[in-house]
């Protein structure tokens, strides 16, 4: 921390000198100068000594968690083929620790783990030592027992020797004196004890063997009897329940533990036995039914019809026929084309039928339907193998911010701040009307700036500018407030789940009012972080630069937090932002890279189109050779301008970006066509009978990719149930001699936003007199359509009432019939204007005038307070008290 002085410090915590000397007594700190220097260890124990006065806890904040949601939705369809969206709601945590209390909780962990492993071994070292001991003992008292029968078979031997000496000795005739005199052997006392007791122990030694033994074989006896009657009611058990009837066998002591074979073998031979006696048996009579035959094999043989249904799980591809899947099923095909026509489907047994009808179908069966991939799925997954960058190298990157907000709010000219560049001199009408990206090199860091239309009909360019950011700046006039894009720039950012920081442009104005921005957007759940929110709210001025570098620093200070890594080596990997058809150059892609590095000549596949790279310009116009992650570029190479939005990736197959490429451009025309087809089929009816609507024919080419799909949402929208917008084509690039044909057959408009015809064409349309516009601002296209389309709608009728006249009394005419003598109580009666005759207020009659005369001459008009004769033209039913009524009808331009 660098060091300060006291006066420094006071300035910038916004205190006076003399308290912060005070505070800095009290703290111990032996400064009394404004002019002595403050280090960063003093720095912390004045912050120590402040929180502990305040009653704050000392020990700092061990860790930090930051919560991110994001809510997206899903279009999927359900049972019945309706379309239906499912929102999700992904919540992150994710909490940041201080690396001391790590390595302290590092520390503990590797104490704890030594004190329990020295726990096991010192166990370990105790159970050997018992296990030694025991050992020990059981050797002793084996050594003992040995040498014990050793002595009993010593003590056994002498004995046997001493009785063959006796037997000997009375043998032999030796006489009795000379025996008498001198005897063979007298044995002591003690040597007679000595034996008695040796004989004793030699025979309790033997007692106790036999005992031993007989309780280990009846041990292994009664075990030997309870796993053959196990075993046994086993056996019973499945002969039971294949049909057969067990017969009762006698019990088989089984002294080698062989009872489960034992007990199999005798089941089957009396399984034998008892098949052989039915071979044997002669049928009662000849007649015998093919079902008996059938029932008895199948009792012979231990066959049993299933008692539960089993229940299969089946893999349902994106298209099956119904054989393939009744075979699938175990089933016939007839009871699946029952299940069929039950549901409303007529097929046949080769009819192909989709997915989501199998699946229904399969569960309609009771069984269990899994979804099984694609081909598009099975080409999506070998594309990410391909790409696969598990267990790469991440390197930190630059954050991808993108600015949004309401259409003249000064985004662009923020950004030309920033760049010190004018990009918004350049714009049409000076508003920007396609997705600009940049990056800048900042003295802290590089920036990747992505700048959005503000006009309502960019949209789809806003959204796809906050699904490929990091951070999103909304930029918000001071002197004009919260408008209806900087509320659809917030819901975009809100559903990416991304950062929010809020510059409020355009302070240097005297009508600037930063604090209505706040609360306006505080309504709209953007809370400042100085009234408690989590959202940041900078003051700048595009004009004069004051706020920039806060801007700047806060994108920074947020991009760090974030940790934004990204693999610096591989295949590119990126999504397209804008994509146009240049004359020379032919297919140009604004690419925004998002992992990886991307050279010239790696193959690139976007969205349905591929190509190989052949060159690689900077946002500058000046061509580079190789670019990382975060950086925007334009790629040469392609053979088509991808949709907008669409992902980059650089495969090393060509083969592969080709079959990938025409398979999604199949794909992408069978959906637009089942689109078309669809809208036919649902309007068929409901334009049956109805009159037909007008449409204005329009052939439309723009210069990019964006402002096509911004002008096509645009006009789609202007269309009413009388007339509507026919778009015949729609492109990108030069209107050449085919499009004016084209107009020529359909009885078009030809419309170019941003490009020109070429010399044929415009020779073209000046010999068959086709209508070609150019624009450059969408405001002015969108009106002119507009004007063209209110020329197409009926006109208004409306009826203006000229004047009335009241029946003051009735004559008879023997020429008119009923005459009516009338006063003219308002405006003018016209003699050759439709009428209607009022009683009480009520139409009873509605035609034209026979007869207006004012006392006995024929007249054209008769004004207001005058009097005249009226006879009603086949009506003679006019009484006094009546009102006539004369009125014209007009036709009113209308308009859109």
């Amino acid at each position: 921390m660098a060091e300060t002085t006291v006066k420094k410090l006071a300035e910038t915590v916004g205190m006076p000198v003399e308290k912060l000397l005070s505070q800095m007594k009290e703290a111990g700190l032996p400064h009394g100068d404004a002019s002595e220097e403050v280090s960063g260890e003093q720095k912390q124990q004045l912050l120590a000594h402040l929180r502990k006065s305040h009653g704050a806890k000392t020990d700092d904040a061990k860790k930090i968690t930051l919560k991110r949601k994001s809510t997206s939705t899903i279009k999927t369809t359900g049972a019945a083929g309706k379309a239906k969206t499912v929102n999700v709601e992904v919540r992150k945590k994710r909490t940041y620790v201080k690396r001391e209390v790590l390595e302290a909780e590092e520390r503990e962990e590797a104490e704890r783990k030594a004190a329990e492993e020295a726990a096991l071994q010192a166990e370990q070292a105790k159970r050997e030592a018992e296990e030694a001991v025991k050992r020990q003992a059981e050797e002793e008292a084996a050594r003992k027992k040995e040498e014990e029968a050793k002595a009993a078979a010593e003590v056994g031997r002498k004995v046997a020797e001493e009785k063959a000496a006796e037997e000997k000795a009375k043998r032999v005739a030796v006489p009795k004196a000379a025996t008498a005199k001198k005897p063979a052997k007298e044995e002591t006392p003690e040597e007679k004890a000595k034996r008695e007791e040796e004989e004793r122990k030699q025979r309790e030694a033997e007692e106790a063997r036999r005992k031993q033994e007989s309780e280990a074989r009846k041990k292994a006896e009664e075990e030997a009897a309870r796993r053959t009657a196990e075993e046994a009611a086993r056996i019973a058990a499945e002969l039971e329940k294949r049909g057969d009837q067990p017969e009762k066998k006698a019990e088989e002591e089984v002294d080698d533990g062989s009872s489960i074979v034992v007990a199999a073998q005798e089941a089957s031979y009396q399984r034998e036995e008892r098949q052989s006696r039915r071979r044997r048996r002669k049928p009662k009579s000849s007649g015998v039914a093919h079902g008996q035959m059938k029932s008895s094999m199948n009792k012979a043989h231990g066959f049993k019809a299933p008692t539960e249904k089993k229940i299969m799980e089946v893999e349902v591809p994106e298209t099956i026929t119904v054989g393939d899947l009744a075979q699938r099923l175990n089933i016939k095909s007839k009871e699946l084309i029952k299940s069929l026509m039950k549901m409303g489907e007529m097929a046949t047994v080769n009819q192909l039928i989709d997915q989501e009808t199998a699946i229904l179908l399969v569960e309609e069966m009771g069984h269990k339907a899994v979804a099984g991939k694609g081909e598009e799925e099975v080409l999506e997954d070998h594309l990410a193998d391909m790409v696969n960058r598990d267990g790469a190298e991440l390197a930190d990157r630059a954050p991808v911010v993108t600015i949004m907000g309401h259409v003249d709010h000064g985004k662009t000219s923020l950004l030309d701040y920033i760049r010190k560049a004018k990009v918004a001199s350049g714009e049409a009408g000076g508003i920007t009307q396609h997705i600009g990206a940049y990056h800048v090199e900042h003295e802290k860091g590089m920036i990747t700036f992505l700048d959005t239309p503000g006009h309502a009909a960019f949209t789809a360019m806003r959204a796809r500018g906050a699904k490929a950011t990091d951070i999103v700046v909304i930029v918000v006039a001071a002197d004009d407030g919260m408008m209806p894009q900087t509320e659809e720039a917030i819901n975009h950012a809100k559903a990416s789940g991304v950062p929010i920081i809020i510059a409020v442009n355009k302070i240097d104005k005297e009508q600037a009012d930063p604090d209505r921005v706040r609360t306006e957007l505080a309504a709209k759940e953007v809370i400042p972080e100085e009234w408690g929110g989590e959202h940041q709210f900078i003051n700048v001025s595009a004009h004069s630069g004051e706020g920039v570098d806060d801007l700047l620093d806060s994108i920074l200070v947020q991009s760090e937090l974030m940790e934004l890594k990204a693999p610096a080596h591989g295949p590119a990997t990126g999504v397209v932002i804008e994509s146009r058809i240049e004359k020379g150059r032919g297919t140009v892609a604004s690419i925004l890279i998002q992992g990886g590095e991307l050279n010239i000549g790696d193959m690139l596949l976007a969205g349905a189109h591929f190509g190989r790279v052949r060159a690689m310009i900077d946002e500058n116009g000046k061509p580079i050779k190789k670019a990382g992650p975060s950086i925007p570029l334009e790629v040469l190479g392609l053979d088509g301008a991808p949709e907008a939005g669409e992902q980059v990736q650089v495969v090393s197959d060509e083969r592969k970006a080709r079959e990938v490429a025409e398979f999604r451009q199949d794909r992408d025309r069978d959906v637009k066509l089942k689109r078309q087809q669809a809208s036919k089929l649902e309007n068929l009816f409901a334009n049956m009978g109805s009159a037909e609507a007008s449409t204005v024919n329009i052939v439309l080419k723009t210069d990019v990719r964006g402002s096509l799909e911004a002008l096509t949402g645009a006009l789609t929208d202007l269309g009413t149930d009388e007339v509507k917008v026919n778009l015949v084509s729609v492109g990108v690039g030069a209107i050449n001699e085919s499009d004016v044909n084209l107009a020529m057959t359909s009885e078009a408009v030809l419309l170019g936003f941003n490009v020109r015809a070429d010399t044929k064409a415009k020779k073209l349309c000046e010999q068959e007199g086709i209508d070609l516009r150019y624009y450059s601002v969408i405001y002015e296209l969108i009106d002119d359509v507009k004007q063209a389309m209110s020329g197409l709608l009926a006109p208004e009728k409306r009826e203006e009432i000229l004047g009335t006249a009241q029946v003051r009394d009735v004559f008879r005419s023997s020429k008119f019939g009923a005459v009516a003598g009338c006063m003219v109580i308002e405006g003018t009666l016209y003699r050759n204007r439709p009428i209607r005759v009022l009683r009480d207020d009520v139409v009873v009659f509605e035609g034209e005038l026979e007869s207006l005369r004012r006392f006995k001459d024929d007249v054209a008009e008769v004004r207001n307070g005058m009097e005249c004769g009226i006879a009603v033209k086949s009506y003679n039913d006019v009484k006094e008290g009546d009102k006539i009524e004369v009125f014209e009808v007009k036709e009113v331009a209308r308009s859109l």
